[in-house]
């Protein structure tokens, strides 16, 4: 009688992709489950039947040189805590037996190589071999990644597209993102990233041990994702040209970024920010299995001698200076993972702070993180990691200081500008949701353009005196240098409070095209007259930088009655802005000087103006099936004073494959730009379309998106 042998393992692909909540990974050629839950394989047998009394089955799994070898049994006995193969007694097909193999919650990510090994009576042995690709899971309530609610895991787990937030926190700009982890070969450039890092390289064997524990693939994977310790993804970049590579603005999706890393041998993308490293951040730790989601945290500092201090400089014209070696970045993006925290203790778990961005080391490597949001809160800087810099990020104090010829003349200090707020996309919903009181403890509610508006009365009107004077001449030699040193025997005014408020708003949120509104309202609290010098000046800045040269400056003076209100309005016109770039920022400041006393008082804001948004329609969007050819109209109506062309780019991960590109001739002003796109969707769920148009003679870019609903057939 012919003997037993393995003809064929049968993955099952389809079912167990099914079960463990992996259908988006479907074009690998691997099978992917989650840890903590049981995979079947079918065995496919030549010769006799398979007899449980007279043949044996054993199960090696080997990750690297690591493994662990299990007898099959007929116990449907089921551990957390090891790994264990068994054969359901019920519906049991002895020509084709089904094993089911259960891994521990705790086991090490990774692809893994598992051998099935036959003894028959005979003492024979035959053997088969197969892959697959175990993640995190975060519906097994012992893994430590397990977050309880099923919309969440949707969000943070599924979810292949997103929305980055960029900005100010008075006018919050929504980019659309494509985070792609379910685009073909995303999941083994993910794994394979593990593969290429240092701790890889260093000790195959501690690595993999490692793995289980998602504190340490954090880390990992946020030092990773820069370039500047070891291969990462990502070069970046801040200022100058970035003709070696591309505009971090001109990304759309991690998809890209992670095939031309791979493609190129693992050789640095250029270039990044720190939206674009957050968001292939997440999508590396999505595949993972890790919970993960984007966070904006608006007017974050970095703070360079940890004094929780700082320190920005102003000339007495309004002019901010370059002299600090502390910043203040207008939004800096991070991300959060969700884990427990059994190195702090059950009170740390949830979310916890990773930013790949290279910002400072951090155990002698660029990387930061994972920081628990709620030691940050409390402020236990006394925990690991890098608690004290996320800290300061969001609660460091803000002291405005104006300088004359070396010496400091004035000053104040803010103790809610920075982290004044801090958002993430909400759950379910293409808006932000307000996570600021995660961070910090708030007294007061976080400002919105209306609120800081609303502290101009409606009945205070201007009088003749409230029009800036322009027939005076300003002497501009008090301008501060880079070398010069504050003198400190400066006496330090903290007059404002007291004498005269000066208050600084945007009637309007900006949009290009139109002019910049705003109002500077001044009011004597004393009971003495008083005349003043106004000196308004407008600079063009980068998110993460000081402001470049003054574009736009006035100078006047106004007479104050005592216990009087002045409001002063002004504007700045499209024509002097239009050679602010696209994503860049507007600091502007106003200072008054009191003629007769020499007190200087100082008012700013930072603010960004929005671009015009291109408009996406699907036809028939509420019968949108899977394999169905379907058509959306892209639009976009040039509000410009002058002709725009350029380049419109069209992608959407389960939509589309690749991206579509179309020229853009000359649109002359008030003309608009109709598009006809079509796409078959090839996964089901809420997909992003999204659509960017390059504009060619400025150096802006419009986007718009659309949330798409894909059901079977």
């Amino acid at each position: 009688m012919e003997d037993l042998k393995i003809h064929n393992v049968n993955l099952e692909k389809s079912e167990n992709l099914e079960r463990h909540r992996t259908e988006g990974f479907s074009s690998s050629k691997t099978l992917v489950v989650r840890r903590g839950a049981p995979f079947r394989v079918s065995l496919e047998l030549e010769g006799r039947a398979f007899n449980p009394k007279a043949d044996t089955l054993k199960i090696k799994v080997m990750l690297g040189r690591l493994y662990v070898a299990m007898p099959v049994t007929f116990s449907k006995r089921v551990s957390s805590s090891q790994w264990i193969a068994y054969i359901d007694p019920h519906g049991l097909n002895l020509q084709n037996p089904s094993i089911f193999i259960s891994c521990p919650a705790s086991a090490p990510v990774g692809c893994y190589i598992f051998q099935l090994y036959v003894f028959t009576q005979n003492k024979k042995t035959t053997c088969a071999s197969n892959k697959f690709n175990l993640l995190c899971n975060p519906w097994c309530r012992e893994d430590a990644v397990y977050i309880p609610f099923e919309d969440q895991r949707e969000e943070y787990i599924q979810n292949d597209s997103g929305l980055l937030f960029i900005g100010t926190a008075m006018n919050i700009v929504s980019r659309p993102w494509a985070f792609d982890q379910f685009e073909p070969d995303i999941l083994e450039i993910c794994l394979n990233l593990l593969q290429v890092s240092p701790q890889h390289k260093r000790s195959r064997r501690m690595d993999y041990l490692n793995r289980n524990n998602p504190i340490y693939i954090s880390r990992v994977v946020s030092a990773m994702i820069n370039s500047e310790d070891d291969r990462g993804v990502l070069k970046g970049k801040w200022e100058g040209d970035f003709k070696e590579g591309v505009n971090p603005s001109l990304w759309t999706g991690s998809g890209d970024i992670l095939t031309q890393w791979a493609d190129s041998g693992y050789k640095p993308v250029k270039y990044g920010q720190c939206w674009v490293f957050a968001a292939v951040m997440c999508t590396v730790m999505r595949v993972l299995g890790i919970p993960c989601r984007v966070v904006t945290n608006f007017n974050s500092a970095h703070d360079t001698n940890e004094n929780l201090v700082i320190e920005e400089f102003y000339s007495v014209t309004g002019q901010k200076m370059n002299i600090s070696k502390d910043s203040i970045w207008n939004f800096h993006v991070w991300v959060e993972c969700w884990m427990t925290r059994p190195d702090l203790g059950s009170e740390m778990a949830g979310w916890q702070v990773l930013d790949p961005t290279p910002q400072e080391r951090s155990g002698g490597v660029y990387c930061c993180g994972p920081a628990a949001v709620k030691a940050i809160k409390d402020r236990r800087i006394d925990l690991v990691f890098d608690i004290p810099f996320v800290y300061a990020e969001v609660n460091a104090d803000v002291r405005s200081i104006v300088v004359n010829e070396g010496r400091v003349v004035s000053y104040s200090t803010d103790t809610e500008k920075v982290g004044a707020f801090i958002c993430t996309k909400a759950v379910g919903f293409p808006i932000h949701q307000n996570i600021t009181r995660d961070y910090k403890y708030i007294k007061s509610p976080t400002p919105t353009l209306s609120s800081r508006s609303s502290t101009i009365s409606e009945d205070s009107t201007p009088n003749r005196d409230s029009t800036l004077n322009r027939d005076w001449t300003l002497n501009r030699d008090s301008t501060l240098n880079k070398d010069s040193t504050l003198n400190k025997d400066s006496t330090l005014n903290r007059g404002s409070s007291k004498g005269v408020v000066v208050v600084l708003s945007l009637d309007k949120v900006p949009v290009e095209g139109e002019p910049v509104r705003f109002t500077v309202k001044v009011i004597n609290r004393q009971r003495v007259a008083k005349r003043m010098k106004v000196h308004l000046n407008a600079q063009a800045k980068k998110y993460n930088h000081s402001p470049s040269d003054t574009f736009w400056e006035s100078h006047g003076a106004i007479q104050l009655a005592p216990m009087d209100v002045k409001v002063i309005r002004q504007q700045i016109l499209p024509a002097e802005y239009e050679n602010v770039d696209g994503d860049d920022l507007i600091n502007l400041a106003v200072v008054l000087e009191d003629l007769a006393s020499k007190e200087l008082f100082l008012a700013s804001d930072e603010f960004n103006i929005a671009s015009p948004e291109l408009t996406i329609q699907v036809a028939d969007e509420d019968s949108i099936v899977l394999n169905k050819e379907q058509t959306a109209i892209v639009t976009f109506t040039n509000r410009f004073s002058y002709p725009v062309s350029g380049v419109l780019a069209v992608v959407g991960a389960g939509l589309i494959q690749g991206k579509l590109l179309f020229r853009v001739l000359s649109l002359h002003p008030g003309s608009g730009l109709t598009q006809h796109i079509t796409f078959i969707p090839n996964k089901v769920g809420t997909k992003m379309l999204q659509a960017s148009l390059l504009l060619k003679n400025i150096n802006s870019t419009i986007r718009g998106f659309e949330m798409v609903s894909v059901s079977r057939a």
